[in-house]
């Protein structure tokens, strides 16, 4: 019997990052919700999706805003509106905002339909309310793509945008398919199209040789601000009557610095990628998120002492840091502190205490003490909030180790046996 998916390296989902948020009501919740949604459409073919958001209407034509790759291709899009109307694509009005990672298109609809109301993303500051509004493409657990709306914070909002014109950084959790959607602040104003997920993952490998191996990447949630749009609107024929002054050479912040550490840590430059946290933290001393992605970025080059002062001194300006204290954990593991990190991994649960990702990871590190009872009850605690998951699948595997290890042969095996199974099913439901 081969259990090659359940040895393997997997990727699985962490969690957002907890920073210190403003008080948002739950009425101001719902309104800004109910904005997002009537603003924010799907834009389906039978390939692919992504989202947009209307942001003009001239007589019975809409025009709406998205990322340009989710209309790179030639295929029959449809657009869905928030009332499930679905309307076609015209073609021909797709236009690409030059050097940027945005386009605009129309549909035709004698239904009246809210626009956006576009607000001045140059005052969205580190730390201010942002959401984010799309349409998720379809998974093993949901069978097609429903609207989703998530609460975040900005992290960083640069002066002088990357390439392809990001530029905005957020916490929100974000997934495939919501490309092109709404960045809301809490006035509901729109300040950005969303254009890149973040991918936090868990890169867990189970063996013999070492049954708890957690890395733990990190990644950006990455959008276009709308006042870069609205600068070069009038190129593609967009005239929304907003004028902003021409953006004036500045120097580089520390948040240009900060999502310059980010891009060079995504194209594997480590150490280029320190060296900007570095002038960021220079530049704000206080600049939490920037300790965490440098520590991060240590633990990359395993140097993990400097990489855990990094997360101390992240959890010193933020006790509440769910994403420091899971890090510090896997950098403690490498350190061989298996219980300074299964600490970690237990604060980190008190703050969110239905992190799946995180029992699983701690389950990993009771079972690298032989402490199986304890490993079993956190991997039990995953499969309550996980089905049929690749995470499932994997917690299947780590608890079939676990009982196999502690004497329940049948027990392990069958765990073993299933989680291959649904390792096997995930595999051939995505391929279809």
């Amino acid at each position: 019997m081969k259990f090659n998916y359940l040895l393997s390296s997997a990727v699985v989902g962490t969690s957002i990052v907890v920073v210190q948020p403003q008080v948002v009501s739950a009425q101001a919740l719902n309104q800004v919700n109910k904005i997002a949604k009537e603003i924010t459409i799907l834009v389906n073919s039978p390939n692919s999706n992504g989202s947009g958001v209307i942001i003009k209407k001239q007589g019975n034509i809409y025009t709406f805003l998205t990322a340009a790759h989710v209309l790179r291709k030639q295929d029959d899009y449809k657009i869905v509106t928030f009332d499930s109307q679905r309307y076609s694509l015209n073609k021909s009005s797709v236009k690409q905002v030059e050097g940027v990672d945005l386009a605009v298109a129309e549909f035709t609809s004698n239904k009246n339909y809210p626009v956006a109301k576009v607000g001045n993303s140059d005052s969205s500051e580190e730390g201010t309310t942002a959401f984010v509004a799309g349409f998720p493409q379809a998974t093993a657990a949901i069978s097609r793509s429903i609207y989703t709306f998530t609460k975040g914070e900005i992290t960083a909002n640069a002066s002088q945008p990357l390439k392809d014109g990001y530029g905005l950084v957020y916490s929100n959790d974000t997934l495939p398919g919501m490309s092109g959607g709404a960045v809301l602040n809490q006035k509901g104003e729109l300040i950005g199209i969303h254009g890149r997920a973040d991918i936090r993952d868990t890169n867990i490998e189970v063996s013999a040789a070492n049954p708890a191996i957690a890395v733990i990447k990190s990644g950006f949630n990455l959008g276009i601000p709308i006042n870069t749009f609205i600068r070069q609107s009038l190129k593609v024929g967009v005239d929304l009557g907003i004028s902003l002054p021409e953006k004036q050479a500045s120097i580089l912040t520390a948040d240009d610095f900060f999502i310059r550490g980010g891009k060079k840590s995504e194209n594997q430059n480590y150490q280029g990628a320190i060296d900007d946290y570095t002038q960021a933290i220079k530049l704000n001393p206080n600049y939490e998120e920037a300790y965490l992605k440098r520590g991060y970025n240590y633990s990359l080059l395993r140097n993990y002492s400097n990489a855990i002062a990094d997360y101390n001194r992240a959890i010193k300006l933020n006790p509440n840091y769910e994403e420091a204290y899971i890090k510090r954990g896997y950098s403690r593991s490498n350190f061989k502190d298996i219980k300074g990190a299964i600490a970690d991994y237990t604060q980190a649960l008190k703050i969110n205490p239905v992190n799946s990702e995180t029992y699983l990871i701690r389950g990993l590190a009771w079972n690298q003490l032989k402490d199986y009872k304890k490993a079993i009850a956190d991997y039990n605690r995953v499969l309550q909030f996980e089905k049929n998951t690749r995470l499932a699948a994997i917690t299947y595997g780590s608890r079939g180790i676990a009982r196999f290890s502690s004497g329940d042969k049948k027990g392990g095996l069958a765990d073993l046996k299933y989680g291959n199974y649904l390792f096997e099913q995930l595999k051939q439901k995505a391929s279809n």
